[in-house]
Order: C-alpha cells, then sequence, then structure tokens
C-alpha cells in the first residue's frame, strides 16, 4: 500500500508498505477513504516529538470503511463506515475510567506516533471498540475527518479546560485549523467577546467569517495594547493558546485579566517562561491537555443536526500520491491561504 513516512526530522517520503494485518484481538483494520494533515504532524518533522520514529507513517485523522475485525471487536464489522480517533483508548484502565482517554495505558496519542497512522491506503485500529465511531448515512465523511482531532481538540483544550461561559471575553492566540475549532465550539456558550489573534490576515478574515467578533493582527507589536484597548483594560477572562510557540504564550500571560484561565492547546517543542513575578497574586489559572476526544459522540450529534459546519475548515483537495504537494501546501499555509487539506486515498 501506498503511505508518507517519517524518515527523520526534515525528512518524508511516499513509500509502498506491507497492508497492516490484525495483531490482537482487538484490532480493526481500516480501509481510509479521506485523511488530513495536522500541525503535530509539522510538529514531528520539525524533530520536536522525538517520541516518534523514523520509519512512522504518520497521521492520526480520517474517515474509512472496516476492512477486517479481531475476534474481539463486537460493535463493529466489515464494510462499517467509521470515524477513527485520534486518540486510541482501551476503556478499561484507570486513565479511561477517569475520562483521560489520551492517557490510556496500552493507548493514547500512538496514530502517526508510536504506531504506524492514517496517511497510508490502510490503518490498523488497537481497541477498535472504543477508538471508531460509526458514521450514519447521511452525514458528509469529509466533514467528519475534522472531527478526527482538530474540532475535540478546540473544544477540550480551548473551550472546556477554559471554562468559557455566556458573557466572558475570550482570546484565541492562533487562527489556524484548531484555533478556529475552538472559535467554532466556544460559540455553544455564548460568550460576549471573541477577539482573534494572528499575524495572517487571510485567517482573521475567514476568522470574522467564523464569528470572531474582533481581529487583532499581531505583525506591529501592539498586540497587548489593542487586547487592552478592546476590553476597557481588564483583559480577557479567557486566553487560548493555540500556535505552541514561547511568544504565543507569553502573549496570553500579558492579556489575562485577574481571575482568568490561560489554556493552552498547542504543542511546545520549546521551554516557555512562565513569569510568576507578575501573576503571581492574579488568581489565574493555567490548564494543559492533550484531547481525550471524550466529546467527539456530542459534536458528532451537532454536526449531523447542522449546528456548526467544520467542512468549510477544508480549503485544498489532494489525493494520496499528492500527499508531497500537500504537505508543501499546508506548511506554507499563509502562501496558499490554506486551512486544513483533505487527502483522498
Amino acid at each position: 500500500m501506498k503511505a508518507l513516512v517519517y524518515l527523520g526530522p526534515g525528512m518524508k517520503s511516499v513509500e509502498n508498505r506491507p497492508k497492516p494485518m490484525i495483531n490482537g484481538a482487538s484490532d480493526a483494520v481500516v480501509k481510509v477513504v479521506k485523511t488530513t494533515i495536522c500541525g503535530t504532524d509539522i510538529h514531528i518533522l520539525k524533530g520536536d516529538v522525538p517520541t516518534c520514529l523514523p520509519g512512522t507513517i504518520l497521521g492520526h485523522e480520517g474517515v474509512g470503511i472496516v476492512e477486517t475485525v479481531g475476534s474481539g471487536v463486537t460493535s463493529f464489522k466489515p464494510g462499517d463506515h467509521v470515524l477513527i480517533s485520534c486518540i486510541t483508548a482501551c476503556g478499561k484502565c484507570d486513565y479511561c475510567r477517569r475520562g483521560m482517554y489520551s492517557h490510556c495505558t496500552t493507548g493514547g496519542w500512538i496514530l502517526g506516533h508510536t504506531i504506524d497512522g492514517t496517511q497510508a491506503e490502510y490503518v490498523r485500529i488497537p481497541h477498535a471498540d472504543t477508538s471508531l465511531h460509526h458514521i450514519p448515512p447521511d452525514m458528509d465523511e469529509d466533514a467528519l475527518v475534522m472531527l478526527s482531532d482538530i474540532l475535540p481538540t478546540g473544544f477540550e483544550c480551548g473551550v472546556l479546560n477554559g471554562k468559557v461561559e455566556p458573557g466572558c471575553s475570550v482570546a484565541i492566540i492562533g487562527a489556524g485549523p484548531v484555533g478556529l475549532a475552538a472559535l467554532l465550539t466556544a460559540s455553544f456558550y455564548s460568550p460576549a467577546e471573541i477577539i482573534m489573534i494572528d499575524l495572517d490576515d487571510n485567517r482573521l478574515n475567514v476568522a470574522r467569517t467564523f464569528g470572531a467578533s474582533r481581529v487583532v493582527n499581531s505583525s506591529d507589536g501592539n498586540t497587548v495594547a489593542a487586547v487592552m484597548a478592546l476590553t476597557e483594560g481588564r483583559g480577557v477572562d479567557v486566553a487560548i493558546e493555540a500556535v505552541g510557540i514561547p511568544a504565543t504564550f507569553n502573549l496570553c500571560e500579558d492579556i489575562v485579566t485577574a481571575g482568568g484561565v490561560i489554556a493552552n492547546v498547542g504543542v511546545h517543542g520549546a521551554k516557555v517562561d512562565l513569569h510568576l513575578e507578575k501573576l503571581w497574586a492574579h488568581n489565574i489559572t493555567i490548564t494543559t491537555r492533550l484531547v481525550d476526544t471524550v466529546t467527539t459522540p456530542m459534536l458528532l450529534k451537532t454536526v449531523r443536526a447542522n449546528k456548526i459546519d467544520p467542512k468549510r475548515l477544508i480549503t485544498h483537495r489532494f489525493a494520496l500520491g499528492d500527499i508531497l504537494d500537500a504537505y508543501e501546501t499546508f506548511s506554507k499555509a499563509a502562501s496558499h491561504n490554506a486551512l486544513k487539506v483533505l487527502i483522498a486515498t
């Protein structure tokens, strides 16, 4: 089968690999129909995720059709159309029983990380009964690729951890796909103000169409002053960091109000300074999280009910054979006005 393989920092290639086989009773092999590229894949290629070893097939998002199942799989059968969760969960360990699927002792974020992932024609899914979701026949499968990772990530790590509530003020730093997913799902709670901050005017214009009440281009170095002017000098109740670099986390520290929350979503590959000399008396909360995908069933229902439309995040489409072009487009998103790229196998 054709697959995108990580060869080490800065290196990747399209290779022919053997089709995966059932390794355990809980496994399913899924024929991938659509997949995508995540910012985390770019972090891997930059060398920020040393636990991902050369030779790994990348990708942790997608929809597909069940090809075969292990003897212990009871909820899925060959021919079922499924959404692949970016998080693999056994459903039995202590972490899973606490709803922390991302820390499952035999799963978690393993697809495209410690085992072969979804940027291929086929993928093996361990713990299939609790790591796949049935796709209703009337749903747009392209849109559902966005529910593998970015929509639950923006919602759980940003909106829920940030404790967004009616009437509050929210700033989202980073108008990429995950930041925009946080924007879409923050609307569930009717905040009074959602300020989107980014360097890219095109992405800020998209954010306006997604419901941002204000946008701030941070390229002039005056972002803190701009946010303070928009909030009558208070700062924001919730600052969602959706980039993963020191400068954007420090920006959150500068704009969060007393009693507010900094919700980190970004994948950080370098240390970040925590300015307790300024924040020690500010009663702030800082949250971190790897998405658990516990909200995926609820998000499926909201998409099916047309409450949100994640398909709006898709800007470019490629075939699997052109996945290197897809990576070029996604990694230079500003030059191509790209958000999410959809890859058909």
